[in-house]
């Protein structure tokens, strides 16, 4: 369990607890319910979706508590009655919780998350759940475009000055699940566990009286493996005087503007040339999965990736939704629900998700209705239980639970069919079966 001090009960919509507020009134608020996550497509382009946050939703579900606080501002602003205030008072989930595993891909339709409670206790978690998953998965989604473009080198996350305070620390921690090696951010370093990295910026040079004493200053304070950044004033002339400052045991060099296929082509030369073979070549500049997949023929060594990665690389929400699909009826019996509006019409009942295999390679993502498949062979079960009983399974949690998310993401991500990494336009690259 998280042991944050501060609730998590505000971080959602007003309409969420009027909904308690009526059901309350009405009597209703108690039915069993359950309610799913899914997207309803993919954004344009894309051919899988990765799952992420799902740990981070669970301690925010730990958190989210009405405390005086919030209490307080609920009454004084008349959002609900004092029934409900006294109902919020004592509020702490206590359903149960199934979802795909963290770092799982996921196809349309993909119940990714099964909340089971009561509606008052389950409704009111919508908000806090969709904020978390929809961003977290975005910037998974397309981080894993990146690691695949990158075909095997490095990449670190470092695009904390283009998001929100939290969302660069979410992002940060969705990256390293799919496969990004470090992050800038600080703070997802101690709270994740994610290795962080990080030498000089531009000022840095800027201060100094010369682009030499800058390079002396960095390389006495860091050593001669550290990176110097060689594109604020001339290239070709900071390359040679980043090997004269730190020897031909320099540890690598950064470029962050220019035509880049050409300028790490003449860098490699020159750095070839000075003797320092061993030098790596790191560069930034606004990359995405497009400009990665364009330097593959180049001598990059890794790359550092900004703004596409904290904004979903153009996709910034995953499209998630969480909509009620059964529920018991005043008999006590289960009633499928769902919406029939046009364009949002939804399918009624519990889902049961597998991913239908031929040998190891994903052929279909097949969602049994009202039952679980009872196939034992050439079918992965896509659930498994996150929340009992209003408590959070531990190995889903803090650190540990990242790495384990990133582990299941280098399995999950194996399974897919050789068109799933093409960065044209396409449909998903296994269909949705409803059986």
């Amino acid at each position: 369990m998280s042991t944050a001090l501060h609730s998590t009960a505000l971080l959602t919509d007003r309409y969420e607890l009027t909904m308690v507020d009526a059901a309350l009134r009405s009597g209703t608020a108690g039915r069993e319910c359950i309610f799913e996550v899914f997207a309803r497509r993919l954004p344009d382009g894309r051919h899988y979706g990765v799952v992420a946050g799902t740990g981070r939703l669970l301690e925010a579900i730990a958190d989210f508590r009405f405390q005086d606080a919030e209490l307080a501002y609920l009454r004084d602003n008349d959002v609900v009655d004092a029934a409900t205030l006294d109902w919020l008072a004592n509020y702490s989930f206590s359903g149960n919780i199934w979802g795909y595993r963290e770092g799982d891909t996921y196809f349309p339709g993909s119940p990714i998350l099964v909340v089971e409670g009561t509606f008052a206790e389950a409704v009111i978690l919508e908000t806090l759940t969709l904020s978390v998953l929809n961003y977290d998965s975005a910037v998974a989604s397309a981080a894993a475009r990146m690691v695949s473009a990158a075909d095997g080198r490095p990449l670190a996350e470092m695009g904390s000055r283009r998001a929100n305070e939290h969302a660069a620390v979410a992002a940060a921690r969705a990256a390293f699940i799919v496969g990004f090696g470090a992050t800038s951010n600080l703070e997802a370093g101690r709270r994740w566990g994610i290795p962080t990295m990080g030498t000089a910026a531009h000022s840095f040079t800027l201060l100094h009286d010369s682009e030499e004493a800058a390079f002396r200053a960095q390389v006495d304070a860091l050593g001669p493996g550290t990176t110097l950044l060689v594109d604020t004033y001339d290239i070709p002339a900071a390359v040679e005087l980043a090997v004269k400052v730190a020897g031909t045991g320099l540890g690598a060099v950064r470029i962050d503007s220019g035509d880049l296929p050409a300028q790490v082509a003449a860098v490699r030369r020159q750095l070839d040339s000075l003797g320092a073979t061993k030098t790596r070549i790191t560069v930034t500049n606004d990359l995405d999965e497009y400009t990665i997949a364009a330097l593959r023929a180049a001598p990059v060594d890794s790359y550092g990736v900004g703004t596409s990665v904290v904004t979903g690389s153009g996709f910034p929400a995953a499209g998630f939704v969480y909509k009620l699909v059964a529920h018991r009826d005043a008999a006590g019996d289960w009633v499928s629900v769902a919406k029939k509006s046009q364009d949002k019409a939804t399918i009624a009942g519990r889902k049961y998700p597998v991913r239908s295999l031929r040998g190891s390679v994903a052929s279909a993502e097949t969602i049994y209705v009202d039952e679980p498949s009872t196939a034992t062979s050439g079918e992965r079960q896509l659930l498994v239980q996150l929340v009992t009983g209003g408590v959070a399974d531990e190995r889903y949690l803090g650190a540990a639970g990242t790495t384990l998310a990133r582990e299941h993401h280098e399995e999950a991500i194996a399974e897919l069919p050789d068109e799933a990494f093409r960065l044209g336009r396409g449909e998903p690259v296994i269909p949705t079966v409803y059986a």
